[in-house]
Protein backbone atom coordinates (compact mmCIF):
# COMPACT_ATOMS: atom_id res chain seq x y z
CA UNK A 1 0.00 0.00 0.00
CA UNK A 2 1.39 3.39 -0.97
CA UNK A 3 1.95 6.30 1.42
CA UNK A 4 1.03 9.81 0.33
CA UNK A 5 3.00 12.76 1.66
CA UNK A 6 2.08 16.42 1.27
CA UNK A 7 5.12 18.73 1.30
CA UNK A 8 3.81 22.09 2.48
CA UNK A 9 6.52 24.73 2.10
CA UNK A 10 6.76 28.04 0.25
CA UNK A 11 10.30 27.50 -1.07
CA UNK A 12 10.35 25.59 -4.41
CA UNK A 13 13.98 24.55 -3.92
CA UNK A 14 13.24 23.02 -0.53
CA UNK A 15 10.20 21.17 -1.88
CA UNK A 16 12.40 19.82 -4.68
CA UNK A 17 15.06 18.79 -2.15
CA UNK A 18 12.48 17.01 0.01
CA UNK A 19 11.05 15.23 -3.02
CA UNK A 20 14.54 14.11 -4.02
CA UNK A 21 15.28 12.89 -0.49
CA UNK A 22 12.11 10.80 -0.43
CA UNK A 23 12.54 9.27 -3.89
CA UNK A 24 14.60 6.43 -2.43
CA UNK A 25 11.53 5.19 -0.54
CA UNK A 26 9.22 2.70 -2.23
CA UNK A 27 5.42 2.98 -2.52
CA UNK A 28 5.48 6.72 -1.93
CA UNK A 29 3.33 9.40 -3.58
CA UNK A 30 4.07 13.10 -3.19
CA UNK A 31 1.89 16.21 -3.33
CA UNK A 32 2.93 19.82 -2.81
CA UNK A 33 1.51 23.09 -1.48
CA UNK A 34 3.20 26.50 -1.27
CA UNK A 35 0.84 28.30 1.14
CA UNK A 36 -1.15 27.24 4.20
CA UNK A 37 -4.54 27.86 2.51
CA UNK A 38 -3.35 25.66 -0.38
CA UNK A 39 -2.38 23.01 2.16
CA UNK A 40 -5.90 22.97 3.61
CA UNK A 41 -7.35 22.87 0.09
CA UNK A 42 -5.26 19.80 -0.82
CA UNK A 43 -6.27 18.04 2.41
CA UNK A 44 -9.92 18.80 1.74
CA UNK A 45 -9.75 17.50 -1.83
CA UNK A 46 -7.58 14.44 -1.18
CA UNK A 47 -8.49 12.14 1.71
CA UNK A 48 -5.57 9.81 0.93
CA UNK A 49 -2.90 12.10 2.43
CA UNK A 50 -1.08 10.23 5.21
CA UNK A 51 1.59 12.73 6.27
CA UNK A 52 1.99 16.50 5.97
CA UNK A 53 5.45 18.05 6.14
CA UNK A 54 4.42 21.47 7.44
CA UNK A 55 6.63 24.56 7.32
CA UNK A 56 5.99 26.80 10.34
CA UNK A 57 6.69 30.03 8.46
CA UNK A 58 4.90 29.44 5.13
CA UNK A 59 2.41 32.16 4.05
CA UNK A 60 -0.87 31.91 5.96
CA UNK A 61 0.52 29.75 8.77
CA UNK A 62 0.55 31.69 12.03
CA UNK A 63 3.10 29.93 14.22
CA UNK A 64 1.74 26.61 15.43
CA UNK A 65 -1.87 27.40 14.51
CA UNK A 66 -1.62 25.40 11.28
CA UNK A 67 -0.61 22.32 13.24
CA UNK A 68 -3.52 22.68 15.68
CA UNK A 69 -6.03 23.28 12.90
CA UNK A 70 -4.91 20.33 10.76
CA UNK A 71 -4.91 18.10 13.84
CA UNK A 72 -8.47 19.21 14.67
CA UNK A 73 -9.81 18.93 11.11
CA UNK A 74 -7.95 15.79 10.06
CA UNK A 75 -7.03 13.78 13.18
CA UNK A 76 -5.86 10.78 11.13
CA UNK A 77 -3.29 12.83 9.18
CA UNK A 78 0.20 12.79 10.67
CA UNK A 79 1.90 16.19 10.80
CA UNK A 80 5.67 16.54 10.79
CA UNK A 81 7.00 20.05 11.43
CA UNK A 82 9.76 21.17 9.08
CA UNK A 83 11.55 24.40 9.99
CA UNK A 84 14.88 26.17 10.18
CA UNK A 85 14.21 26.82 13.88
CA UNK A 86 15.62 24.30 16.33
CA UNK A 87 14.48 25.79 19.64
CA UNK A 88 13.73 22.91 22.07
CA UNK A 89 10.76 24.86 23.48
CA UNK A 90 9.15 25.06 20.03
CA UNK A 91 9.73 21.33 19.58
CA UNK A 92 8.03 20.58 22.89
CA UNK A 93 5.10 22.84 22.00
CA UNK A 94 4.70 21.16 18.62
CA UNK A 95 4.79 17.64 20.07
CA UNK A 96 2.30 18.57 22.81
CA UNK A 97 -0.02 19.92 20.12
CA UNK A 98 0.06 16.63 18.25
CA UNK A 99 3.03 16.78 15.87
CA UNK A 100 4.45 13.36 14.97
CA UNK A 101 7.92 14.68 14.31
CA UNK A 102 10.16 17.71 14.00
CA UNK A 103 12.71 17.88 11.18
CA UNK A 104 15.21 20.77 10.91
CA UNK A 105 15.73 22.03 7.37
CA UNK A 106 19.40 21.25 7.85
CA UNK A 107 18.63 17.51 8.20
CA UNK A 108 20.39 15.04 5.91
CA UNK A 109 18.62 12.79 3.42
CA UNK A 110 19.19 9.81 5.73
CA UNK A 111 17.60 11.70 8.63
CA UNK A 112 14.53 12.58 6.56
CA UNK A 113 14.04 8.98 5.41
CA UNK A 114 14.54 7.70 8.97
CA UNK A 115 12.01 10.24 10.25
CA UNK A 116 9.36 9.15 7.75
CA UNK A 117 9.87 5.48 8.57
CA UNK A 118 9.67 6.13 12.33
CA UNK A 119 6.53 8.27 11.98
CA UNK A 120 4.85 5.62 9.80
CA UNK A 121 5.68 3.06 12.50
CA UNK A 122 3.76 5.18 15.01
CA UNK A 123 6.82 6.70 16.66
CA UNK A 124 7.75 10.34 17.15
CA UNK A 125 10.93 11.53 15.45
CA UNK A 126 13.00 14.38 16.88
CA UNK A 127 16.73 15.06 16.32
CA UNK A 128 18.87 13.63 19.11
CA UNK A 129 20.43 16.99 20.04
CA UNK A 130 16.96 18.43 20.64
CA UNK A 131 15.66 15.35 22.47
CA UNK A 132 18.31 15.91 25.10
CA UNK A 133 17.35 19.54 25.73
CA UNK A 134 14.02 19.54 27.61
CA UNK A 135 12.68 22.89 28.77
CA UNK A 136 10.78 21.47 31.73
CA UNK A 137 7.85 23.80 31.05
CA UNK A 138 5.13 21.48 32.32
CA UNK A 139 2.51 24.27 32.51
CA UNK A 140 2.74 24.94 28.77
CA UNK A 141 2.75 21.22 28.03
CA UNK A 142 -0.49 20.81 30.00
CA UNK A 143 -2.18 23.73 28.23
CA UNK A 144 -1.10 22.50 24.80
CA UNK A 145 -2.46 19.05 25.57
CA UNK A 146 -5.78 20.68 26.52
CA UNK A 147 -5.81 22.60 23.22
CA UNK A 148 -5.88 19.28 21.39
CA UNK A 149 -9.29 18.57 22.94
CA UNK A 150 -10.93 21.47 21.08
CA UNK A 151 -13.15 20.88 18.07
CA UNK A 152 -12.42 22.74 14.80
CA UNK A 153 -15.23 25.24 15.53
CA UNK A 154 -14.00 25.82 19.09
CA UNK A 155 -10.49 26.38 17.77
CA UNK A 156 -11.72 29.00 15.30
CA UNK A 157 -13.65 30.78 18.05
CA UNK A 158 -10.62 30.74 20.36
CA UNK A 159 -8.39 32.22 17.66
CA UNK A 160 -10.89 35.05 17.13
CA UNK A 161 -11.15 35.62 20.87
CA UNK A 162 -7.35 35.86 20.99
CA UNK A 163 -7.52 38.44 18.17
CA UNK A 164 -9.83 40.56 20.33
CA UNK A 165 -13.12 40.00 18.49
CA UNK A 166 -16.40 40.37 20.39
CA UNK A 167 -19.05 37.63 20.39
CA UNK A 168 -21.22 39.48 17.85
CA UNK A 169 -18.21 39.93 15.55
CA UNK A 170 -17.34 36.24 15.80
CA UNK A 171 -20.97 35.35 15.10
CA UNK A 172 -20.90 37.49 11.95
CA UNK A 173 -17.57 36.06 10.73
CA UNK A 174 -18.67 32.46 11.23
CA UNK A 175 -22.31 33.02 10.18
CA UNK A 176 -23.66 31.57 13.43
CA UNK A 177 -25.81 32.98 16.23
CA UNK A 178 -24.33 34.93 19.11
CA UNK A 179 -25.73 32.36 21.55
CA UNK A 180 -23.85 29.62 19.69
CA UNK A 181 -20.65 31.66 20.02
CA UNK A 182 -21.27 31.97 23.76
CA UNK A 183 -21.69 28.19 23.98
CA UNK A 184 -18.41 27.67 22.12
CA UNK A 185 -16.58 30.16 24.34
CA UNK A 186 -17.96 28.49 27.47
CA UNK A 187 -16.85 25.06 26.22
CA UNK A 188 -13.39 26.41 25.35
CA UNK A 189 -12.89 27.93 28.80
CA UNK A 190 -13.96 24.68 30.45
CA UNK A 191 -11.67 22.50 28.30
CA UNK A 192 -8.70 24.82 28.75
CA UNK A 193 -9.27 25.25 32.48
CA UNK A 194 -9.15 29.07 32.39
CA UNK A 195 -11.55 31.48 34.09
CA UNK A 196 -12.19 34.04 31.32
CA UNK A 197 -11.75 34.76 27.63
CA UNK A 198 -8.88 37.18 28.24
CA UNK A 199 -6.77 34.51 29.91
CA UNK A 200 -7.74 32.03 27.19
CA UNK A 201 -6.64 34.45 24.46
CA UNK A 202 -3.32 35.23 26.12
CA UNK A 203 -2.55 31.56 26.74
CA UNK A 204 -3.46 30.67 23.15
CA UNK A 205 -1.17 33.34 21.69
CA UNK A 206 1.66 32.12 23.91
CA UNK A 207 1.08 28.53 22.80
CA UNK A 208 1.12 29.47 19.11
CA UNK A 209 4.20 31.72 19.37
CA UNK A 210 7.37 30.33 17.80
CA UNK A 211 9.89 33.22 17.84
Amino acid sequence: MSVKILIADDHPLFRAAMSHALQSMQNLELAEASTYPDTLAVLQQDNTIDIVFLDLTMPGNDGLHGLTEIHALYPDVLVVIVTAQENPLIVEKALALGASGFIPKSASVDCIVDAVNKVLDGETWVPAHIQNSPSGDTTSEDFNARLRQLTPHQLKVLRMVADGLLNKQIAYELAISESTVKQHVSAVLKKLGVINRTKAGIAFKHAMHVD
